[in-house]
């Protein structure tokens, strides 16, 4: 088949990176490298995300006069890069003496020929541009090779008639948009939908550059995409990892579209889960001068799963297991956890914790008139802390990070012990609820087609073993129900009447929230751990400690 012969054609790449926040040099170092494999690739224009000499999000550091010295530096080390035909797109934050402002530069024979300043700032869920950042007011519209190119930064491609609505009205032909939009559920479909209510709006076709990584609690999934001027998909990147997408842009019949490239196929979201977890272990685990980590293992299905993301984020060989029985602990925990361990051929031991246990309680009990034999919350919150002692204790000798194997819906009711099994530098599940959990140890098992996590874990009830036949129904609703009551309160911002109208009993819908509001103060205190919700814990949702509101609410209910 001959070539069609398009009036004009332009050859665009999004150069999807992983950053790093605060390592302008990395950063740059990499920026140029992608602009010397664009230089031989015959590129015509290479956008980069945004922020991609910071990463993102920098937070504080934008309030720092250093750190714009190293910002022009590093700037100014790219531009000298990019020469010849190519014209590239990056971004940083601009200091003037108007302001602060969310830049993208285009830059062309080692020179900034344009600027484009974000004009809507997102200041809800984890964003807090505001604080920062000043707002753009005017377009950006550039030529190349005759095509007319709008230039956005991530929020302003979100809302109609808006900046997309404006570089159209100043020229525009094909909008460029540049992103650090943060992984959750069912984000790339909202990007996908968001993008074709914006391209069937103006008519044009909408290429998102998209950054790949992560930040603490924040992932950063990839996925960079261009979608024609129908709002078709017409091109994506690889999820998880860096990609050079390369894009034809076509003039034909005077208007300006996207030739469709062959599409990857999709993820399910227990996929998407697990690849996010995995990335932001690693990423925390490298970047914080780690090399390995150490867990302690139950039997249960939560600590299963921490351990299989951290084998698959870290290799076997960088993570340790610990199993530590007590008293209450039953003969099946600790051969599910022996299996477990041995299954992913990690390193493992048993440490009794009975004797430093009864040491504890042989110093406090005349004081606090404990009773070893009915085990009530101090004494069972005394092993969970003897079990962290031994943790942090092999931690600090070994150089392990410690993590913990905490899920969303304990965190969320306080489920957990504040410096017992809370204790940890990283908590991988924290954003699953349990039934979330669940499902991944399926995927798991099905993606190794082996019964790695064994099917007598998946199926035992839950359990702490804190106490003579606990069971966690004994505390709690039935997970199912409580996760549902969970979402609906912690991710969705509903009331205890609208949660009761969807069907739960009111009781169980009362003591649920309660138990969510009185431990927000655990949840203060609580490792950072890897964002998968449209509303996760601590950067995410904040909530006052102490608050009178429900207790007035749950009167009239």
């Amino acid at each position: 088949m001959s070539e069609i012969n398009y009036e004009n054609k332009l050859k665009l790449a999004v150069a999807q990176v992983d950053l790093i926040i605060g390592g302008l040099k990395s950063n740059s170092d990499k920026a140029i490298k992608v602009i010397n494999k664009a230089s031989k690739k015959d590129i015509d224009l290479l956008v980069f995300p945004e922020l991609s000499i910071t990463g993102y999000p920098p937070e504080d550091l934008l309030l720092r006069n250093d750190f714009y010295q190293v910002v022009e530096k590093e700037v100014d080390r790219v531009c000298q890069a990019v020469k010849g035909d190519l014209t590239a797109i990056i971004s940083f934050p601009h200091k003037t003496e108007q302001g602060i402002f969310n830049a993208a530069a285009v830059v062309h024979n080692k020179k900034i020929i344009h600027y484009y300043y974000k004009q809507l700032l997102p200041n809800y869920s984890v964003f807090d541009e505001k604080r920062y950042f000043s707002r753009g007011d005017k377009p950006c519209v550039f030529k190349i090779k005759g095509i007319n190119i709008g230039l956005n930064i991530c929020e302003d491609i979100w809302f109609p008639n808006g900046p997309v609505l404006q570089a159209k009205e100043a020229g525009a032909e094909i909008i460029v948009s540049i992103n650090a939009s943060p992984f959750c559920i069912d984000k790339a479909e909202v990007r996908k939908s968001i993008l074709k209510d914006r391209a069937q709006e103006v008519g044009l076709p909408i290429v998102y550059a998209h950054n790949v990584g992560a930040q603490d609690e924040l992932v950063f999934d990839g996925g960079s995409l261009a979608v024609n001027s129908k709002g078709d998909v017409s091109a994506v990147a690889k999820f998880f990892e860096e990609d050079l997408l390369c894009i034809d842009v076509v003039r034909e019949d005077k208007k300006v579209d996207i030739i469709k490239q062959s599409l990857p196929r999709e993820c399910s979201d227990e996929e998407l889960v697990y690849q996010a977890i995995i990335r932001g272990l690693r990423t925390y685990v490298i970047r914080s001068g780690f090399k390995s980590v150490v867990l302690g293992l139950s039997g249960g299905i939560d600590s299963a799963v921490t351990l299989a993301l951290a084998v698959a984020a870290l290799g076997a060989e960088n993570v340790e297991a610990v199993i530590m029985p007590s008293k209450y602990t039953s003969s099946n925990s600790i051969e599910f956890a022996t299996e477990v361990a041995t299954n992913f051929g990690v390193k493992h031991s048993t440490i009794k914790i009975n004797p430093i246990f009864n040491s504890l309680f042989r110093e406090l009990a005349p004081i606090l008139d404990l009773d070893k034999d009915t085990a009530d919350l101090t004494v069972q919150n005394l092993q969970a802390r003897t079990r962290a002692i031994i943790l942090m204790a092999i931690s600090n000798k070994k150089g392990h990070l410690l993590l913990t194997t905490g899920n969303k819906s304990e965190m969320a009711v306080g489920y957990a012990t504040l410096y017992g099994d809370m204790a940890g530098s990283y908590a991988p599940i924290k954003d699953l609820f349990k039934g979330k959990v669940y499902k991944v140890a399926k995927y798991i098992n099905k993606m190794s087609n082996k019964e790695l996590i064994p099917n007598s874990i998946i199926q035992r009830e839950p359990t702490a073993e804190l106490a003579p036949n606990q069971k966690d129904s004994d505390t709690l609703p039935p997970y199912d129900v409580l996760d549902g009551i969970l979402r609906r309160y912690v991710e969705l911002d509903q009331g205890a009447a609208e949660i009761i109208a969807a069907g739960y009993e009111k009781n169980m819908v009362i003591k649920v929230i309660n138990l969510v509001d009185n431990n927000e103060y655990k949840r203060r205190q609580a490792a950072p751990g890897v964002r998968i919700s449209q509303k996760a814990f601590g950067r995410d949702r904040r909530y006052p400690i102490v608050s009178e509101f429900n207790k007035s609410i749950f009167q009239e209910t």
